[in-house]
């Protein structure tokens, strides 16, 4: 639990830039603004064609007892919500990072150089297509989600409950993966070491990514959070650097931060 914890206080150190940077961070809002709009009108669209599309999807209750027909269509209703709830997620990060990447480069950029001056000349590695590739398997992983929290939403009674919970964690370690893989590669971390080194941190990376994904839930978060999150993402990988992996000591040339 501490550990989870340290992961959502990354997350709230990444927000204090707001208060330090807020030129900077204010440039993250265009795109994040942007694409939300748009998702918005989708995610709009969605809950009005709600009530046909739970009745298309469930035309063996046609017959059944008012109550039971009503449990089953909300219950299927409930699962379609959820599930566009998780694709948004991971579309909005994924299309915001590759919309915006030149301004998260600078977020980034800035939190690298104010811990670490020495910083200024890291071969980023990190373009255009980067993000295009990563934001395409983050879109990916993020249907597959978004399908089993659809299904364990049709469980009767819990299923609601289930699938939120799902949905949210695993959207938030996806989350957490493709924030925290500018700064891990920009270091020379390729994908699998970057696999490696989230997999000896769980709870922290999760506690970033479930906190970030809640936080997206909220009205207007998702694009007053994208700027904190890439300047908390950032802190995350460099924490992730510095903590020794299990059976392993620290390193001695940088600091935990």
């Amino acid at each position: 639990m501490r550990e989870f914890l340290r992961g959502v206080g990354t997350l709230g150190r990444g927000f204090s830039y707001w208060r330090r940077r807020p030129g900077l961070m204010a440039l993250g809002l265009v795109p994040a603004a942007i694409v939300s709009l748009i998702l918005l009108a989708g995610l709009i669209a969605l809950a009005a064609s709600l009530p046909g599309l739970t009745e298309a999807m469930t035309p063996f209750a046609t017959g059944w007892p008012t109550l039971w027909a009503t449990v089953i269509r909300i219950a299927a209703g409930t699962a379609v919500m959820g599930a566009a709830l998780v694709l948004i997620a991971v579309s909005f990060t994924a299309v915001t990072l590759i919309v915006g990447e030149p301004f998260y480069e600078r977020i980034w950029r800035a939190v690298e150089l104010e811990h670490d001056p020495e910083s200024n000349d890291i071969d980023v590695g990190y373009g255009f297509w980067a993000s295009v590739r990563d934001g395409l398997s983050l879109l990916l992983r993020g249907i597959g989600i978004a399908l089993v929290a659809a299904l364990l939403g049709f469980i009767p009674v819990v299923g609601s409950v289930l699938s939120l919970v799902f949905g949210v964690c695993f959207t938030g370690w996806l989350l957490a993966d493709e924030l925290s893989s500018r700064a891990l590669s920009a270091r020379g971390i390729h994908h699998r070491e970057r696999q490696r080194t989230r997999s000896h941190h769980r709870a922290r990376v999760l506690g970033f990514g479930v906190a970030t994904q809640l936080c997206f839930m909220l009205p207007l978060g998702a694009v007053i959070t994208m700027p904190a999150a890439v300047a908390g993402s950032t802190l995350l990988a460099r924490s992730l650097r510095s903590s020794p992996s299990p059976g392993t000591t620290a390193p001695r040339n940088e600091e935990p931060t």
